[in-house]
C-alpha cells in the first residue's frame, strides 16, 4: 500500500467515531428517496456495494438481497455491523480498498456507489478497477456528488475542496468523465440537485 493510500485508510479510521455526528440526519433524509429510487435497481445477480461507512446507506436498500460491502476503514465497518445485522437481507463486509480489490475479475453484475467517488484517492484508478470487477454487460450505478459547471457553484467547490479533502471528500471531481475514462459506458446522467448531485448509470461494454 503506497503512503497516500494508507494516509487515506487512517482519515476514515480517525473519522468513524465522529462520522454520522458529522453527516448528521438532515442529508440522509434529504436524499434517502434518491437513493432509494437508485437502490431500487439491485437484481438478484452478484451485487457489490462500495465504500459502506457506517453503514447509513443500509437503510434505503431494498428488503431480501444479498450483496458484499466494502470499505477502506475497519473501524468504520465495525461501527456499520448492527445495521448489517438489523438489514432484512444479507451484507457480507470486507475491509478492502478499491485499489486493491481481492476479488476475483468479473465477479459482479452489479455494482452501487454512494457518495464514494468524492473520496477514492485515485478515482480513475479506482473505477478501472470497479470495471474490472463487472462483468461484460454488468452495470455501475451511482449516487455522487460533483463539481459543477455553473458560477458560483463551481468556484465554491473548488475553493471549498482545500479544506474538505483534508476531512474527508474533495467537492470537485468531474465524476461523470471519470467513469468514461475508466471505459464504462455513461448511458444515463439524472440531476438530483443542480448539477451537483446526480446519478450515474453506466455498463462495461460487451466484448471489453
Amino acid at each position: 500500500m503506497t503512503d497516500r493510500l494508507r494516509s487515506n485508510q487512517l482519515k476514515w479510521d480517525r473519522l468513524a467515531k465522529s462520522f454520522d455526528l458529522m453527516a448528521g440526519d438532515g442529508g440522509e433524509k434529504r436524499w434517502r428517496q434518491a437513493k432509494q429510487y437508485l437502490f431500487s435497481a439491485m437484481g438478484d445477480g452478484d451485487i457489490l456495494f462500495m465504500a459502506l461507512g457506517t453503514g447509513q446507506d443500509i437503510a434505503a436498500f431494498p428488503e431480501g438481497k444479498t450483496l458484499h460491502a466494502i470499505d477502506v476503514s475497519q473501524k468504520m465497518l465495525d461501527i456499520a455491523q448492527p445495521r448489517v445485522d438489523a438489514y432484512q437481507g444479507t451484507i457480507h463486509t470486507h475491509q478492502m480498498d478499491i485499489h486493491h480489490p481481492s476479488f476475483e475479475s468479473a465477479s459482479f453484475d452489479q455494482v452501487f456507489t454512494s457518495c464514494t467517488f468524492c473520496s477514492v484517492p485515485d478515482p480513475v484508478a479506482g473505477l478501472k478497477q470497479v470495471f474490472n470487477l463487472i462483468r461484460p454487460g454488468g452495470e455501475l450505478l451511482m449516487f455522487e456528488h460533483t463539481a459543477s459547471r455553473y458560477f458560483p457553484f463551481n468556484l465554491m467547490l473548488h475553493s471549498m475542496t482545500a479544506l474538505t479533502s483534508k476531512i474527508g471528500p474533495d467537492m470537485n471531481r468531474n465524476t461523470v468523465e471519470n467513469v468514461r475514462s475508466a471505459g464504462f459506458d455513461v448511458v444515463a446522467v439524472e440531476n438530483v440537485f443542480l448539477d451537483v448531485v446526480k446519478i450515474i448509470r453506466a455498463v462495461r461494454p460487451i466484448g471489453v
